[in-house]
């Protein structure tokens, strides 16, 4: 970090009086703040988090809902989802991270809760490439010319692709499983039947009947994925309902769908992308400061970390974070992703 985000940052921490003065001064999108603090529910147990204010913004071919807290003039953490979750994925991690004296941007994807198309017209891709076109398109929008990411899944995918393809974009980067850039040419190799069965989702959505069997049951198949992928975490109906919220986008099945069909090489994707995806099917480096995280219980399909250190050529750490720790790591295990995000702002 740079010595003048550097003062920036403790002017910052020094008005805020951090904690209960940072939820005072920046925090003005955020509800249930006090759960951190151990408020609870009717049952007794810990309420989720949630964010209290969605903002909208039209940014390229998009209208973007987004939360933010923390301070408007904090170093700014964009924050992205997978499939098949969303910004609530962040709703502790980002706490923390604001509590830092950070501006934190949470995105719903293409596909998921506000985040709507501007125009019926355009083709509801899901492609690798066009995920990161619309994250620089939201930071344009912001005026924001510079920020950490920090994701995981489809999110952690889109923020290599920003790193690798515009770093002078990206700061720093948190991904949680590492390296995820991909092509169509390595998804079509065959894979050994073990690793084939742990993709089972991927082919079901290849069919029609696949499409028409996630559009019924989106919630059920959702809830089940959470469960494989994570299955030591015992999330309560409150915190899936939170969530599930998000799946009732209009193009939630035609962006998941067009997503996985196109690493098959069963979507095209669209022409105006295929010279960014020709740079990526070279699996290029990154070379932005980067901590890779990886749950010590991570039930989905995942590369193993000695397998995509040499991705990573800049300042670089890789952590496995224990005690039961599945695929939804930043809501497993917010704090050590919050950490993760403040230390490598550091690098």
């Amino acid at each position: 970090m740079s010595d003048g985000i550097n003062r920036r940052r403790r002017r910052l921490l020094g008005s805020a009086a951090i904690g209960v003065g940072a939820l005072n001064l920046g925090l003005n999108g955020w509800a249930n703040a006090q759960s951190l603090a151990g408020d609870k529910n009717s049952s007794g147990a810990p309420r989720p988090a949630s964010f209290a204010t969605i903002r909208q913004i039209d940014a390229g071919v998009l209208n973007i809902g987004y939360a933010e807290v923390g301070p408007a003039e904090g170093p700014v953490v964009i924050l992205l989802h997978g499939w098949p979750y969303d910004i609530h994925s962040f709703a502790d991690a980002s706490l923390r991270i604001a509590s830092a004296g950070y501006r934190v941007i949470v995105p719903h994807l293409r596909g998921y809760g506000t985040t709507r198309f501007l125009s019926s017209e355009t083709i509801r891709n899901g492609q690798q490439s066009v995920l990161a076109v619309d994250v620089i398109a939201l930071m344009d929008a912001l005026k924001i010319q510079r920020a950490i990411l920090g994701g995981f899944d489809w999110g952690a995918r889109t923020a290599n692709i920003v790193a690798a393809l515009w770093p002078q974009r990206c700061q720093a980067l948190v991904s949680v499983s590492g390296y995820l850039i991909g092509s169509q040419g390595v998804g079509g190799k065959p894979l050994p039947p073990k690793a084939e069965l742990s993709w089972w989702y991927q082919f079901y959505f290849a069919t029609e009947r696949g499409r028409q069997g996630y559009e019924a049951n989106r919630n059920d198949f959702a809830k089940l994925i959470w469960q494989l992928a994570s299955p030591k975490w015992s999330f309560d109906d409150a915190t899936f309902a939170r969530s599930a919220a998000a799946f009732e986008n209009p193009d939630h099945v035609a962006v998941v769908i067009d997503n996985y069909r196109w690493r098959l090489g069963l979507s095209s994707g669209e022409p105006q992308y295929d010279a960014l995806e020709k740079r990526l099917a070279a699996a290029p480096v990154i070379s932005v400061p980067t901590i890779a995280l990886e749950g010590d219980a991570n039930g989905a399909p995942h590369p193993e970390p000695a397998s995509y250190a040499g991705k990573f050529v800049g300042s670089y750490a890789q952590r496995t974070i224990g005690g039961g720790i599945g695929h939804n790591l930043p809501q497993e295990a917010p704090q050590a992703f919050a950490d993760a995000i403040v230390e490598v702002a550091r690098y």
